[in-house]
């Protein structure tokens, strides 16, 4: 089949390889011309301007990859001008559910078929191939099966069902790798802290990824990390969030159905970007108050803690009423 891949950041630029390895047409189109360049060599065509995707045969397909939000609402703003009737247009960004259902309407009055497609595979997706979830008109899903199969490993692909399922889908995803990740990392976290600290992460990753019930490509991926840095001393832990996690919780409270995991793993990953969270200083000057807890000065650092130096004398030293 031929299809235009919009957007070739790192997963754009690898599904566009993967479905020409599996003898699509690809056409594609990028920002910065060189990544588009770079993909000629192994046999896409480049759209250097948006609108030289009008020389592909119709009906088109034309997937976009871009990031959501403003960057994709310019460009969907062109496409609106650029595609024809019966053209279908893919979004396999993060977008959010809702917006996908205002965008099918929008699309649909001009006879342009919208999908919302929610992808997951990262930087691993050209050789493992990307878990495709599809929203959308059931009649376009079928006809965009061969992209799909291509895209995605074996069984790695889904009806979701009508206009937003598909992003949905993933975002609910997205939410569950949140909390995935979080019980990993406190896991760990106790290890280190623990007499046995100087255990070697990478084995027990790798361990309980044979046979133990919590084995998972994400111990996978630690394991590597172990490897290359046992004390993760490069790695700072300032841990953005993509806003997934946050429609996730949001839809929860719409339903009523209770997440402590996933927003709790949110709200852990504000507080990783801060430094001298002031909502500790509340709790330690409180428990210093009540019951005499020593609390430690601005300057010590995690060492000199766990040496007990620089301790701040109780404020009311009495028996604490914690317990």
């Amino acid at each position: 089949m031929k299809i235009a891949i919009i957007g070739l950041g790192r997963m754009g630029k690898n599904m566009a390889k993967r479905l020409l390895n599996d003898g699509h047409e690809v056409w594609v189109h990028n920002r910065t011309i060189e990544k588009a360049k770079e993909l000629e060599k192994e046999g896409a065509i480049v759209a250097e301007k948006l609108e030289d995707i009008l020389k592909m045969d119709r009906p088109r397909i034309v997937w976009s990859m871009l990031p959501a939000g403003e960057v994709t609402d310019k460009y969907f703003e062109k496409l609106k001008d650029i595609l024809e009737k019966d053209d279908i247009l893919v979004d396999g960004g993060n977008s959010h559910y809702k917006k996908d259902k205002l965008r099918f309407e929008e699309f649909k009055k001009l006879g342009i078929h919208y999908v919302d497609a929610g992808i997951s595979g990262g930087v691993w997706g050209l050789t493992r191939g990307y878990s495709t979830m599809i929203g959308g008109e059931k009649e376009i899903y079928d006809r965009m099966l061969p992209i799909i199969k291509s895209l995605a490993p074996e069984d790695g692909y889904m009806y979701c069902g009508p206009t937003g399922a598909g992003h949905f889908v993933k975002m609910v995803h997205n939410g569950i790798e949140y909390g995935l990740m979080e019980a990993y990392g406190e896991g760990f976290e106790v290890l280190k802290a623990s007499e046995y600290g100087n255990i070697d992460m990478s084995e027990v990753s790798k361990i309980w990824n044979h046979g133990s019930v919590i084995k998972s490509w994400l111990l996978e991926l630690i394991e590597n990390a172990f490897k290359e840095d046992a004390e993760l001393d490069k790695i700072q832990g300032y841990v953005e969030d993509s806003g997934e996690a946050r429609w996730t919780v949001n839809a929860a409270i719409e339903s009523g159905v209770s997440v402590p995991v996933i927003s709790n793993s949110l709200f852990k990953r504000f507080q990783s970007r801060q430094e001298d969270v002031f909502s500790d200083k509340v709790v330690a000057a409180l428990r210093n108050q009540f019951g005499g807890h020593v609390i430690y000065s601005k300057e010590e650092t995690v060492k000199s803690k766990k040496a007990g130096a620089g301790k701040i004398q109780a404020a009311n030293p009495q028996k604490s009423d914690e317990k």
